[in-house]
């Protein structure tokens, strides 16, 4: 009788543990698609981020996720990081003064990245100037910059007689006019529209070269054209900096001995205006270059010197024959890449890239050869040399070598001619599925931070950009997006990113980026710790994406749940406020996202909110 009592007591508890295993089963699958559908929790935290963040900072955020048990995070804690001296407050550590002073000075090779060895790194913060504040909104920031962050006066000085920059109280502001556009900026552009197909779509990347303050750029967001910007950190200082304080591409560079990173036929258009670039030296090697990057149908504008040398030879201290003999050259180089002479009045010349091999008559010149064929566009710390770039092939004359663009915006989600020829490797399927994986995610962020698509994020970089369907979903005029593509990527996907009418560039994440602290306001990292796992510390990546992060600036991790939790340690010790969620189908995707804010401190300052 006991036995059957103890059978009978068994079969109750087994069915009982199956009654309870289904409910359970049922409740957490009733809680996964309540918390997919975005009603309810995810809501409430993207309300309570949007709120936070809307002085820029988000405090008392709280670690959670269902995958804490994962990886027992708190089994050690992550010294914290000391902030760097105050005078370290613009450092550049590729393109430091003091290290650039002992490479040669020939060919601007001083110029060009120098990175410290690991040994030399600095593992400190580096601190934001007192007084630090939120740059204006664009388009605001376009003339106007607090002067507390970038107070430099060498510029003001230097070039009164170009009114590049004025000291109004507290503020710098740039009128938009230069030696090379003294009716402005605006002016200069119409100019350049009645030759060039501005206006339309046509023209969507641009590159300006020595881009001063980057007035150029600036002043072309009107006309829906993104203007990749670069000059060196020269004795003129902070050109990139007030570039980026405006709100303005820019990158630290310059022609030297080193192929620029981006990739063949990129830009629409390409510039010059008072640059001071030696365009006839090294056998044109830089004009070669500028040909290289320079899109099959694409414009060369030339502004200044030599050009006009007749009126200016003796403001510029140089003999007729000396300009004669340069404007000369600079002609024959063309006529050697094929550019075709459009336009040249007063101080300003055209040319125009010729659309294919069919419709260039080029002249002869043994002394030239063509570049080799190498079939990928990654160029990382790759020599500059002498030689044509050559058309891809063709089988008609009226055909675009490299195949034709759509007119902007149609271009942003057209299937770029790179993907459409199976050039890089990528089908028509993959491309379009990135897109539509990227809108989706792109409408998530937008939940979770109610701050992105609003103005509040004005220069944004995306670490890790694929395809660039990140910067497609965001696209707005409010906002611009570096896209970067690591050079230890598997497939080469900047001229992709170009033919899209976005720009980008190749950069090395074990290594320091070329430009100043502080120069974004959102920063996006999809992959990168997974990409870079084995080749250098985290440590190293995250403490350069906290020098080129503005204070209360944002930072979106999206990587597996070991990598991001990891991560979150680090952050801690960096004064990084941070939250973790789920993926936006729900907790059992083996992603998680991690949003951070970078806390706002100043050199020799306390710990403080705007």
């Amino acid at each position: 009788m006991g036995s059957k009592m103890n059978s009978y007591d068994v079969r109750t508890r087994r069915v009982m543990m199956i009654i309870i295993v289904v409910g359970l089963c049922c409740f957490f699958y009733v809680l996964g698609a309540w918390q997919k559908s975005g009603v309810g929790r995810g809501d409430s935290i993207a309300l309570q981020i949007t709120r936070e963040t809307e002085c820029g900072v988000m405090p008392n955020l709280i670690f959670e996720t269902h995958h804490s048990n994962d990886v027992n995070i708190y089994t050690y804690k992550a010294k914290n990081f000391e902030p760097c001296d105050a005078t370290l407050t613009d450092y550049t550590p590729c393109q430091d003064q003091n290290r650039a002073m002992t490479f040669p000075r020939e060919n601007m090779a001083y110029r060009e990245r120098h990175c410290p060895p690991n040994k030399e790194k600095l593992r400190c913060l580096i601190p934001a100037p007192k007084g630090y504040m939120t740059p204006f909104p664009w388009p605001k920031s376009r003339d106007y910059v607090p002067y507390v962050n970038v107070p430099y006066k060498s510029l003001i000085v230097e070039k009164a007689v170009q009114n590049w920059v004025q000291l109004e109280g507290n503020l710098l502001k740039f009128p938009g006019v230069g030696e090379m556009f003294p009716q402005g900026a605006d002016a200069y552009i119409d100019e350049l529209a009645s030759v060039i197909p501005i206006a339309d779509g046509t023209i969507r990347t641009a590159l300006d070269t020595g881009c001063g303050v980057a007035s150029w750029g600036a002043y072309l967001f009107k006309q829906n054209i993104l203007t990749m910007s670069f000059a060196p950190r020269d004795s003129h200082e902070a050109q990139v900096q007030f570039a980026l304080e405006r709100g303005v591409p820019a990158v630290i560079g310059v022609l030297g001995t080193i192929k620029l990173p981006y990739p063949s036929r990129a830009f629409d258009m390409v510039h010059s205006a008072r640059c001071l670039i030696q365009w006839t030296s090294n056998d044109g090697m830089y004009m070669m270059e500028v040909d290289r990057v320079l899109r099959p149908g694409g414009y060369w504008i030339l502004s200044g010197p030599p050009i006009n040398w007749k009126t200016y030879y003796k403001t510029w201290k140089r003999s007729e024959d000396e300009l004669q003999k340069e404007q000369r050259r600079i002609e024959e180089l063309a006529d050697l890449l094929c550019w075709e002479k459009q336009y040249e009045k007063g101080d300003v010349a055209i040319w125009k890239k010729s659309i294919n091999d069919y419709s260039c008559k080029r002249k002869n010149d043994s002394s030239v050869g063509m570049c080799k064929d190498e079939g990928v566009d990654g160029l990382w710390y790759q020599k500059m040399q002498v030689c044509i770039t050559p058309f891809p092939a063709v089988k008609s004359s009226n055909e675009v070598a490299g195949g034709k663009l759509k007119k902007f915006p149609d271009r942003l989600f057209a299937v770029p001619p790179r993907v459409a020829s199976g050039s890089v490797g990528v089908s028509k399927e993959t491309y379009e599925e990135d897109n539509r994986i990227w809108i989706k995610h792109v409408k998530a962020y937008k939940k979770m931070n109610k701050l992105i698509g609003s103005g509040r994020y004005r220069n944004i970089m995306d670490m890790n950009a694929g395809f660039g369907g990140f910067a497609a979903a965001l696209e707005s005029s409010n906002s611009w997006v570096m896209n970067v593509v690591p050079t230890i990527s598997k497939k080469d996907t900047l001229g992709i990113i170009y033919e899209r009418g976005l720009i980008g560039i190749y950069h090395d994440w074990c290594e320091a980026f070329s430009t100043y602290p502080r120069s974004y306001d959102l920063i996006h990292a999809n992959g990168v710790f997974s990409l870079y796992q084995n080749k250098c510390g985290m440590e190293d990546i995250l403490l350069e994406m906290d020098r080129i992060l503005r204070p209360e600036g944002t930072i979106i991790f999206r990587d597996g749940v070991d990598a991001v939790n990891r991560v979150r340690v680090l952050a801690t010790a960096m004064r990084w406020k941070t939250r973790m969620l789920d993926d936006e189908d729900g907790p059992l995707v083996p992603e998680k996202i991690l949003i951070a804010v970078k806390s706002y401190w100043v050199a020799n300052g306390k710990n403080s909110t705007l």
